[in-house]
């Protein structure tokens, strides 16, 4: 906790250094930070691999149904969900990602760039280096951090409230010894099932505006005791007892 008020005391600090030597939003980054620091301003028109990294912190800011591509080009999608990080943070919204975006950002992650809530260790209670599933090792990790920021908007949406990740990535030895689907997610890295609280239903209908594809929740067989939230490439929603 201690370490996490000390980076966000530290953005701040950096924020208001950068308005006092007259750092713009068209001249880059208030600092540099220990997981990943962006050199420029980023708008609509902009590419490149730091528009990808953007875009990793902002896809689970999207509408109903939406999923953000990572795909390095800043176009109306991408500004739509920096429109919308920039308007629950408290920041002025108007889809341009400069320093008080990044620096918000930097607040938000560890130095190993998961946000400050979430953590590997959560999301792959499996093994110790993410292999045996149904993509690379590396690509299983990477799609857990995507879900990961996902998971962070999510409850800040809900409040801030603390969402708890009872299985993340497995591979398929983990997966046969839980009864997982033959076609798990699970194996690809970027599926979480939650439990506590928030109520399973608010969690997987607040789910629908944070870019998962997949939701499975009460009602739907095997899923009554948590919510199950993934991303696959066509949309597949289910918790009856949810209304959804």
């Amino acid at each position: 906790m201690f370490r996490r008020a000390t980076r966000t005391l530290l953005a701040i600090v950096m924020v208001m250094s950068g308005m006092l030597l007259g750092v713009g939003a068209t001249s880059g980054t208030a600092h540099a930070d220990s997981c990943y620091t962006w050199n420029r301003t980023l708008s609509q028109g902009s590419s490149g691999s730091d528009v990808t990294q953007l875009q990793i912190r902002v896809a689970g800011w999207v509408t109903s149904g939406e999923r953000l591509s990572y795909d390095g080009s800043y176009g109306a999608r991408t500004t739509a969900a920096v429109k919308k990080f920039q308007a629950a943070y408290g920041l002025t919204a108007d889809g341009v990602a400069g320093p008080a975006t990044f620096s918000k950002i930097y607040a938000l992650q560890d130095a190993d760039c998961t946000p400050i809530h979430f953590s590997y260790a959560e999301l792959n209670r499996c093994n110790s280096d993410w292999s045996g599933g149904a993509v690379p090792a590396a690509t299983a990790k990477a799609n857990a951090l995507k879900t990961m920021w996902k998971l962070e908007a999510l409850r800040h949406a809900l409040g801030d409230v603390p969402i708890t990740v009872s299985s993340g990535f497995r591979s398929y030895s983990c997966n046969s010894a839980v009864g997982g689907s033959a076609t798990s997610r699970h194996l690809y890295g970027d599926a979480a099932d939650l439990v506590g609280s928030p109520s399973f239903c608010t969690l997987a209908r607040q789910s629908r505006v944070h870019g998962f594809s997949e939701i499975l929740g009460p009602g739907y067989p095997g899923h009554n005791d948590h919510t199950h939230v993934a991303f696959r490439p066509s949309q597949f929603w289910s918790a009856p007892t949810c209304g959804m």
